[in-house]
């Protein structure tokens, strides 16, 4: 069989499997589009099965605590939440904005390096935005998409460019590519994100790779525009958008379905497999007021690799209007049903379900289960494929908010799973994350302009802020086992035929799990979260292992509080990380220093400015970047610590005058100089109140230590303090305890809230609820120490925020 997309060929399957002889015997069989050249990783999911998966065998669970470091390379400050890639014994990666460096794959050592251009060309912040997620490689080139656009093959002898085609049509409309290209059957695939700000008609596009001619578009959502999806599919879009998708000035409402992230590819059916992402506006009445599914919103697409033809298709949210989205990794294999192989699609996307499909079909399996919290549907009915909503989910005309879990972040997001035949196991980085939305409140709140849905997407409530490795069996759709991790954004996993799971924790640690138990069989620190999935490869014999640290690629800007305890810092070192038996580098010892919020002694406290500087700090997407209430997690600097914040014209050359766009800054000239102040309000008032959150969170780890608080000590009236986004806020907690049992008030200026809970083990769990007006969980999370109150207090969606107090 050849795979046109790989630099060698391993055309006898049996070579391959005889390379994997000291293995056990394979719990499923071993497709050969898995097996094709075990030696390199070209692709993001190494072959077009997507599985993240290595052949390979010389580094496994006997041999792997040998595993040392053998050669690193350093990187400057930026975007490197990416994988790289493997061929003809280079390491190719990208980093920054579409920059790009190929490395000796045994030594480490630059070859060369290529700037995309993207920072000084791109015009917007979507045009700028993030780094790409990765590339891909074919025959001598590496293929990459600039974050505006432009498709571009590099010789991988030099760098230099053979070809080069802006991808984005001329309309106007904000588009962001930040995924990852695939080339498959000598086709380079590409789509784009956008679909949360705009209601651009979202597309894929296949380009010849030899020449960069455009063979086919798939267009996702209807549209004037011809469609390589043909008739059947053009037919399926218009019925399920009836009324049209166009305002009657012939603009149009309704659009999305953007592909920015996965693609699959199965050469024997000649499928490519297309994940489809959101609608705009969320909000569906506004969107198509006369209802229907809004083909191919939320969808997995299968079309002809040839010519981009519709094949069929499987809706994972009909009328989608919560940012469901099929944009995480699609992975092809063979496993057993009722006793006969049959050929899958699997995919773990954000609404929470695990998903096998007939890859041929389109058609279900067998009934998805749940990897995480779900309750906007019961399940997912088997007979139809459509999931059994839960009451509320539907927000149009409703007032007030209601809690969805997942959120928008989703339980998986676009960090790869990885799939092992060896074990028929998916591993997958999961994550519990709930949000608070509902329909656009009048005067504001809107998620975007137009978008119909208010939305709180980290929302702190019991039981969120978590992430897991689950190691999850497609058949009988069951956790075998799982690994909670520190923070809330958890990293890409592979695997290999050496029994092994590799995974980087947001702590800075590489880890190396058993496949079949989930035990822990190696590690090593680093300075640095990691984000990225790794890859192995081989040369010369010799198995290496590859991975790239540093933080950043958070969907909304988000899962920055859960991470709020862990070392994150924008700045910390960033590297190309290769390990092999026996190998003997070192990294440089590197010493951390705590950052400092700035000088700023002309600031005076404004409860009210600041909080309207939150609200504008979030309408404005900043924490898209700098994270929610301004604790940013890695992707970009620290807001809080940075000196432009206490001087009214840096600040202004800097946003709306993009002095620092170079740096990956973009310029927001639509800000107006009035909310643009009250912006730097809130970064300064969040900068005053570092002392008190730091002091906060040392107290939180010791309040977390075991305690002797009996219900006695948590009786009578507490004069508190709250640290809120906002500024330290004054209540009183009044107490009192029957037993275990406790009751109790908390009184406010914005007003009092009853409450009940309980001690267990030296803490005292109080809840409540308020009005805002939409109905809020408010609790506390407590102990009692020598007389003095520490601990958390949460404020539904609005988070958790440290408590200390006295009698």
């Amino acid at each position: 069989m050849k795979f046109s997309h790989f630099g060698a060929l391993l055309a006898p399957v049996a070579l391959a499997i005889a390379a994997l002889s000291g293995c056990s015997k394979p719990a499923n069989p071993i497709e050969d589009m898995m097996i094709a050249n075990p030696d390199e990783w070209p692709n993001w999911g190494r072959t077009g099965s997507e599985a993240h998966y290595s052949p390979l065998d010389e580094i496994d669970t006997g041999n792997v605590a040998d595993l040392k470091l053998a050669w690193h390379y350093d990187l400057e400050s930026g975007y490197s939440a990416s994988t790289p890639l493997m061929a003809e014994g280079k390491v190719f990666l990208t980093t920054g904005h579409s920059h790009i460096r190929a490395l000796d794959a045994v030594s480490g050592k630059q070859l060369w390096e290529y700037d995309g251009g993207t920072r000084e060309r791109a015009t917007s912040s979507m045009g700028l935005g993030w780094g790409s997620k990765g590339i891909a490689y074919s025959n001598g080139h590496v293929f990459l998409v600039t974050t505006d656009g432009f498709v571009t093959s590099l010789d991988t002898a030099t760098g230099k460019e053979a070809w080069k085609v802006q991808d984005a049509p001329a309309d106007g409309a904000p588009r962001q590519y930040n995924g990852t290209p695939r080339v498959f059957g000598g086709k380079v695939i590409i789509g784009f994100g956008g679909a949360d700000i705009s209601a651009a008609r979202g597309f894929v596009t296949a380009y010849d790779e030899k020449t960069g001619k455009q063979v086919w578009r798939f267009y996702s959502v209807p549209g004037d525009e011809p469609n390589a999806g043909g008739a059947k599919g053009n037919d399926l879009m218009a019925k399920s958008w009836p009324g049209g998708w166009k305002k009657p000035d012939g603009s149009r409402r309704g659009g999305g379905g953007t592909a920015w992230n996965a693609f699959s590819y199965d050469s024997e059916l000649g499928l490519i497999y297309l994940g489809l992402g959101n609608g705009f506006p969320y909000n569906q009445k506004l969107r198509n007021p006369e209802g229907g599914d809004n083909l191919f919103l939320s969808s997995i697409v299968a079309v002809k690799a040839d010519t981009g033809e519709y094949v069929w298709h499987y809706q994972l949210c009909p009328a989608e209007q919560w940012d469901c989205t099929a944009t995480t990794d699609m992975t092809l294999a063979t496993i057993p049903v009722d006793g006969s192989p049959r050929k899958v699609l699997m995919q773990a996307p954000k609404n929470g379900f695990f998903y096998v499909i007939d890859r041929q079909t389109g058609k279900l399996i067998n009934e998805p289960g749940k990897i995480a919290k779900v309750t906007w549907a019961e399940k997912i009915d088997f007979a139809t494929g459509r999931p059994v909503e839960n009451p509320g989910i539907r927000y149009n005309g409703k007032p007030g908010l209601f809690e969805m879990w997942p959120g928008p972040t989703g339980a998986h997001s676009w960090m790869p799973q990885a799939y092992s035949p060896q074990t028929g196991l998916v591993y997958i980085p999961v994550q519990d994350m709930a949000a608070m939305i509902g329909e656009g409140q009048a005067g504001g709140g809107e998620l975007g302009g137009g978008n119909g849905a208010t939305l709180i997407p980290e929302v702190d409530l019991p039981g969120g802020h978590k992430s897991y490795l689950k190691a999850w069996n497609p058949v009988t759709q069951k956790e075998m086992w799982r690994v909670d991790l520190p923070g809330s954004w958890p990293a890409g996993v592979m695997t290999t035929s050496g029994g092994l799971v590799f995974q980087g924790r947001m702590d800075g640690k590489f880890v190396a799990y058993d496949a079949t138990t989930g035990k822990e069989v190696w590690s090593f620190q680093t300075e640095s979260p990691i984000v990225g999935a790794p890859i192995s490869y081989r040369v010369k014999g010799k198995q290496y292992v590859t991975v790239i640290t540093g933080a950043g690629g958070q969907g909304a800007g988000m899962q920055s509080l859960g991470n709020a305890g862990l070392r994150t810092d924008y700045r910390l070192p960033r590297r190309v990380l290769t390990f092999a038996i026996g190998g003997k580098d070192t990294i440089p010892p590197f010493t951390y220093t705590e950052p400092q919020p700035p000088a700023d002694p002309e600031y005076k406290p404004n409860a009210a400015l600041a909080q309207a500087g939150a609200m504008k700090f979030g309408m404005n997407a900043c924490l898209v970047c700098h994270g929610w209430n301004a604790v940013a997690s890695g992707a970009a600097p620290d807001l809080r610590y940075s000196p432009v914040i206490t001087d009214a014209a840096t600040f202004k050359a800097v946003v709306k005058g993009g002095a620092l766009k170079l740096n990956g800054m973009p310029p927001f000239p639509q800000v107006s100089d009035g909310d643009l102040e009250t912006i730097r309000f809130f970064l300064r008032t969040r900068a005053q109140q570092v002392p008190a959150e730091r002091k906060a969170l040392a107290d939180r780890a010791k309040a977390q230590a075991a305690s002797a608080a009996k219900p006695a000590d948590f009786v009578g009236k507490w004069k508190i303090v709250i640290q809120t986004s906002a500024g330290p806020q004054e209540a009183v907690l009044d107490i009192a305890a029957n037993g275990n049992a406790l009751t109790g008030k908390a009184t406010a200026s914005q007003g009092s809230v009853d409450l009940t809970g309980k001690v267990e083990n030296g803490r005292a769990k109080l809840e409540g609820r308020a009005s805002l007006p939409f109905p809020i969980a408010v609790t506390y999370d407590v102990t009692v120490r020598d007389g003095q109150m520490t601990g958390d207090n949460s404020n539904g969606p609005f988070g958790t925020f440290p408590v200390s107090g006295t009698r």
